[in-house]
């Protein structure tokens, strides 16, 4: 049976054929004497762009395609380029709507979005993710999901509200707007999974094995792993996949030269493009398997700086050619996700454009989404309605109120020697040492003046009332603590404070949010934001709001708590991140995820 989506195809194809070929039918918008960016090519000359409805007539000499109705646009001196796609990010990590994340980054040129859904997968299970698979259809630009295929990632080292396997594919995986299944972190420790849960690698494989045959296609998450791991990673995955958690030169080199398309990721907390693309520029490998992706961006970061034109503007000054650093976010996504509409300028492609006026600063000036004009300026053209969640994806925290006793942590005599977390900013990765710190009626303390924090992660569900307990050095608050709901990535309750009253009083407050962020000193609350979407996203605030919220929160915990990490809120989220190395916290403990074992905060 024919594709209605291809008939329609069909005909607007011959309509295009007749504007081409006949003397009285002509372009809609010309787009005249610009410098085309073509990556097909990688080579940049001047032509113009035709474009009919919402698609790309020509690239070349447009004169004969201009009649008395179409626009023509001067844009002689100015860089014509595929729109932007990011390959990997989530919405939650923005605390944004699909909407309102879209209403600040289309400007900036992007005009597709690959969002892993992992994240309202953890804390909603498959509602969640129809939900937002839902919302994406009210957007204008290009908004596709990859959905995890198991939830938790580490069955039994932490609790999600939902356990998502193989039997949950066949229906999620069906939803509008899904194309695969997103990063396989249930294997990205190969070694222990093997060893530990081998199930878990039976399951996903049967997850994997059903996207592939409907022709969807599975990423793949791939931290620290050579030889022998990566290779029963990649099989996993069904023998082709990305990984976006590759953080030097060397695995950069060992991924490309085994297949893998390497999302190299600068989002606001995670860079790692930097060293990854020393493969090209130090190695001369073969850039077609780059690709440039976010994976997690906070709001400020979108309307300040940009989005994927600020993530090749940062590549460019790595020493890579522009057009080459163009490709990275147009025809090599295109290529892997089988986007054959798009990334690329070209007849018969969507005219998604983005006009750039300084291609090394990639200033963009205007874009283009399916042939409107959409932005201008750093300026959105087009109205986008503010997006309501229904209640049922709401109210996600289930648990009751916490007691100080709750996170206490007990050791004999005056002092005692702790496992500690070390923070290592602007990365995922942590790392782990030990510390002796003052032990007081039989209670541990924090040390603030060693910057010996205690941090706890506080099961939400109700499903167990875990609470996990550990110590952490990096953030460097020298009072107060700061709680939030966003904890990667089942997203329990995560805290770190200097005490554990302030700590107490800043879990409480987001329970009693029902989800979100809370900042208490001295016993109370002194700022918070509520998360009503999963605990995860707010639909009450537009995306400049969102930005001016977190701005402050952000400040707050800097002057008044004294913390010394920028977006301390992300930095916090991700030391939950069970499936990345060394040391992490979950509602079941301190997590050695080298080794695939919950320790005691306290060495015994």
């Amino acid at each position: 049976m024919l594709n209605p989506l291809k008939v329609k195809e069909a005909i607007e194809y011959r309509q295009l054929i007749d504007v081409l070929m006949s003397d009285n039918n002509f372009a809609d918008i010309i787009l005249y004497g610009g410098n085309v960016v073509n990556v097909l090519t990688r080579e940049v000359y001047t032509a113009d762009i035709a474009i009919k409805g919402k698609y790309i007539l020509l690239v070349g000499d447009g004169e004969k395609l201009i009649g008395p109705d179409t626009l023509v646009v001067d844009v002689q001196g100015k860089y014509l380029a595929p729109g932007f796609i990011d390959s990997h990010m989530h919405f939650e990590s923005s605390m944004l709507t699909i909407t309102e994340f879209s209403r600040l980054s289309i400007p900036s040129g992007t005009t597709t979005l690959v969002a892993d859904p992992h994240e309202i997968g953890n804390a909603l299970g498959p509602i969640g993710m129809k939900a937002m698979a839902e919302e994406a259809s009210k957007v204008p630009n290009h908004v596709h999901l990859v959905v995890p295929a198991l939830t938790p990632d580490c069955p039994t080292l932490e609790t999600a509200a939902y356990d998502i396997t193989s039997k949950d594919m066949e229906e999620i995986l069906n939803y509008p707007n899904v194309i695969g299944i997103g990063e396989l972190q249930g294997f990205s420790n190969a070694k222990h999974v093997y060893r530990n849960t081998p199930e878990v690698i039976t399951d996903l494989i049967a997850s994997t094995s059903y996207a592939k045959s409907i022709g969807q296609i599975v990423d793949g998450n791939a931290p620290e792993l050579f030889g022998n791991e990566l290779a029963a990673h990649i099989i996993a995955t069904g023998g082709e996949c990305s990984c976006h958690e590759t953080t030097t030169k060397e695995e950069c080199v060992e991924k490309l030269r085994q297949g893998v398309y390497v999302f190299m990721r600068e989002g606001s907390t995670q860079k790692n493009m930097a060293e990854c693309i020393r493969a090209v520029t130090e190695e001369g490998l073969d850039s077609r398997r780059c690709i440039l992706a976010t994976d997690d961006m906070v709001a400020e970061d979108l309307e300040k700086l940009g989005h994927m034109n600020e993530i090749v503007k940062r590549t460019i000054k790595q020493g890579v050619d522009p057009v080459e650093a163009i490709q990275m976010v147009t025809i090599n996504p295109a290529t892997y996700f089988g986007f054959k509409d798009r990334g690329v300028l070209a007849p018969g492609k969507l005219a998604d454009i983005a006009i750039i006026s300084d291609i090394n600063e990639m200033k963009v000036d205007a874009v283009f989404i399916e042939g409107e004009l959409v932005a201008v300026d750093g300026k959105l053209l087009i109205n986008l309605p503010q997006y309501t969640y229904p209640d049922y994806v709401k109210n996600s925290v289930k648990r009751q109120p916490i007691t100080e006793r709750d996170l206490e942590i007990y050791a004999d005599g005056r002092e005692a020697l702790v496992r500690c977390i070390e923070l290592i900013p602007d990365q995922n990765l942590t790392g782990k040492l030990e510390a002796n710190i003052k032990v007081n009626n039989g209670i541990v303390n924090p040390d603030p003046n060693k910057d010996i924090l205690e941090i706890a992660c506080i099961e939400r569900y109700g499903r167990n009332g875990n609470v996990g307990k550990a110590f952490i050095k990096g953030f460097g608050l020298k009072d107060g603590a700061f709680a939030e709901s966003v904890a990667h990535d089942t997203h329990n309750i995560i805290v770190v404070g200097t005490n554990i009253r302030d700590m107490t009083e800043a879990v409480n407050r987001v329970i009693e949010l029902g989800g979100g962020l809370a900042v208490a000193k001295n016993g109370r609350i002194i700022e918070d934001m509520r998360l009503p979407v999963g605990g995860l996203i707010t639909d009450e605030l537009k995306g400049e709001e969102v930005s001016r919220k977190i701005a402050k929160l952000e400040k707050t915990i800097k002057e008044d708590l004294g913390c010394r990490v920028h977006a301390p809120f992300m930095h916090l989220s991700f030391v939950s991140l069970s499936t990345s190395p060394e040391w992490k916290i979950t509602d079941k403990g301190l997590v050695d995820v080298n080794n695939f074992e919950i320790l005691t905060p306290v060495v015994e």
